[in-house]
């Protein structure tokens, strides 16, 4: 039976994933905050015919998750884990400070919480000299937003985490792939006002991680033509890079 580890699996990418993985021979160990949610996808999944467990955890706090994570792994092996969880914040507009609570929640979800749920695996993936863990950065690591400067940190750090784990673990036969997303259709991009270019439908989106990580592709970028651009302003110099950042108005209401 194959094993898939997901956070964020009440909704977004996370949800999407764990549908499209549910299936007999399969089993879902679901990560999420809201448990109603959370419970509603298990049963989808379920009626698909995975086996499902599930977890109600904020994957900012480690120590109930780790243990969570560290009592399946007992059963039997986890093959692959993708840290999905993920929230977002900003200023309400340019020229204001967003806050230190904002920020540091961003920092504690976004990047700690990947690391909340990926290092409690590797001890036991390394002693299999096997696994394949993936973690859900953003375009927005590429360059610093000027509307969403904690969310960009965040998911700047997850982006460097994944690509030095990827380098670490290859040598003892565990995959990392390091999905860099754009904008696409889920309630949290909702909460972004503002232009979205090339948003992307979340079916859309889940198609395109699930090949990439089937392939077990080092990296997936999607749409690739966003993250080759915000890569080119971040080459440019820093004024111009600004400039052309500050032209796209946008803020973020408050949410989860």
């Amino acid at each position: 039976m194959r094993r898939i580890l997901l956070t964020g699996a009440s909704s977004g990418l996370g949800a999407g994933l764990a549908r499209s993985y549910a299936a007999a021979g399969t089993e879902l160990g679901l990560v999420g905050r809201n448990g109603a949610r959370l419970e509603a996808v298990a049963a989808e999944c379920r009626a698909a015919g995975a086996t499902v467990r599930t977890g109600e955890f904020d994957v900012a706090d480690p120590g109930p998750l780790g243990d969570w994570i560290t009592a399946w792994q007992v059963t039997a092996p986890i093959d692959l884990a993708i840290a999905c969880a993920g929230t977002s914040g900003g200023p309400a507009a340019i020229g204001q400070a967003e806050g230190l609570a904002l920020a540091t929640r961003q920092i504690r979800t976004n990047l700690l919480g990947c690391m909340n749920t990926i290092e409690p695996l590797l001890p036991a993936m390394i002693a299999a000299r096997a696994g394949h863990v993936a973690v859900v950065a953003s375009v927005a690591g590429y360059r610093g937003l000027p509307y969403s400067p904690a969310y960009s940190a965040s998911k700047a750090g997850v982006r460097a985490y994944g690509e030095a784990l990827r380098a670490l673990l290859h040598p003892v036969g565990i995959a990392v792939t390091v999905i860099v997303p754009g904008f696409f259709d889920t309630p949290m991009t909702d909460r972004f006002k503002g232009d979205k270019p090339m948003l992307k439908s979340l079916p859309d989106m889940v198609r395109v991680v699930r090949r990439g990580l089937d392939r077990r592709r080092p990296r997936i970028v999607y749409p690739r033509l966003l993250g080759l651009g915000l890569q080119a302003a971040d080459l440019l110099p820093a004024i111009v890079g600004d400039e052309i950042l500050r032209r796209v108005p946008f803020h973020i209401e408050p949410g989860a």
